[in-house]
């Protein structure tokens, strides 16, 4: 069995300052962090995680729940999944044969709403404990490649100047613990590092030697 310790604990701390970071911004904006218990909206966001994420999350999915808590939410992600393969074809249709710009696309991507398996019936997250760092900054300000992130349904206005978690900082640490995680076990995929998935991926792929030694 493939030893992913080492770099699982360089992501734990990680995601430890990255709570501490929200906590700071949430007590000292209290009227504008409106997360709440059976709030949901981030559930619903279109994004993709990175490798030591996303063997992260799969590693705890397959060992702290039970293959019958596991049943229903494989079934959500099946679906999600084929919601995601629609939505890229959206998407290409939209920058290959009506040659909208990039900003366009990514405008439309945005606007697109997908439940995350994890997500039960009771509106909460079946894997709130290890949930992915995009998942743990939404409802604060954030940035990416130079554009400023706010929840929809927080108090945070625009153009005001507030604490912003810069995402692309965020993101390097993560890219760099993924080669981490690679150098550890020894394997010869070394281009999978930057890669990105959606969480419903993460749960229908089995990241053992053959996907990382073959």
């Amino acid at each position: 069995m493939l030893d992913f310790s080492k770099t699982f604990e360089k992501y734990e701390a990680l995601v430890c300052d990255v709570d501490k970071i929200f906590k700071s911004v949430q007590e000292a904006h209290k009227d504008c962090v409106r997360c709440e218990l059976y709030c949901s909206d981030c559930c619903h966001a279109v994004f993709d995680v990175t490798l030591i994420e996303s063997v992260y999350m799969n590693h705890h999915f397959n060992r702290s729940l039970t293959r019958r808590e596991r049943r229903p939410i494989i079934r959500r992600a099946e679906k999600a999944d084929r919601r995601f393969y629609q939505i890229k074809q959206k998407l290409q249709k939209m920058y290959v044969d009506r040659g909208k710009l990039p900003e366009e696309v990514l405008f439309q991507l945005a606007q697109e709403r997908v439940r995350c398996p994890f997500l039960n019936d009771e509106n909460l997250c079946d894997l709130y404990d290890r949930r992915p760092i995009t998942c743990r900054v939404y409802g604060v300000p954030t940035s990416i490649g130079g554009t400023a992130r706010i929840c929809g349904l927080s108090g945070f206005k625009k153009g005001t100047a507030y604490p912003t978690v810069n995402l692309d900082t965020i993101n390097d640490r993560l890219f760099e613990m993924s080669r981490d995680l690679l150098q550890e076990i020894g394997s010869s995929r070394s281009k999978i590092d930057m890669s990105l998935v959606p969480v419903s991926a993460v749960l229908m792929t089995t990241y053992d030697e053959k996907y990382f030694l073959a």
